[in-house]
């Protein structure tokens, strides 16, 4: 697995890779106008040139906000999250970002696991966030990653 910094060039490809990790996946021009944005940044995991997953997050004010990530449904459990979130939380440092932030669905206890096991502590619940169609809506877990609390 290659993991390379996403430029607005890659927006199709992270879309792609959106595709296979969410049933209601983001377009390239959303990808596109993002990058676009100020301190927003990612990376593209790739194999042979196929996008298998992608993290997208913004800097602002001393914070990092995890946007999106997701890995194709058919490689998860191989390491691409972690290495995706473990690139992203080191540029957040880099930056001198002092806490991470993102939200989960709290029925997704494989990314739960992850973030946990990154240090990751819940912070609040967003009841209804996510929208699963016809199954419903979903709660949001908020949660928080103080970076001056890390070892060095």
């Amino acid at each position: 697995m290659k993991l390379s910094t996403a430029t607005p060039g890659d927006a199709a490809a992270l879309a792609a890779a959106h595709a296979l990790a969410f049933d209601a996946p983001w377009g390239a021009s959303a990808f596109d106008d993002l990058l676009a944005s100020p301190g927003v940044f990612g990376w593209l995991a790739e194999e042979e040139g196929v996008p298998l997953g992608m993290i997208l997050c913004r800097l602002a004010a001393g914070e990092m906000e995890v946007l999106t990530i997701g890995v194709a449904r058919a490689l998860r459990r191989r390491g691409a999250a972690k290495a995706l979130m473990t690139a992203a939380l080191g540029a957040a440092g880099g930056a001198a970002a002092e806490s991470v932030f993102l939200e989960v669905a709290v029925d997704n206890l494989a990314a739960l696991n992850l973030y946990e096991g990154l240090g990751f502590a819940r912070a609040g619940v967003r009841r209804g966030y996510y929208d699963r169609g016809a199954a419903g809506r979903v709660d949001a877990l908020v949660m928080r990653l103080d970076l001056n609390t890390l070892p060095a």
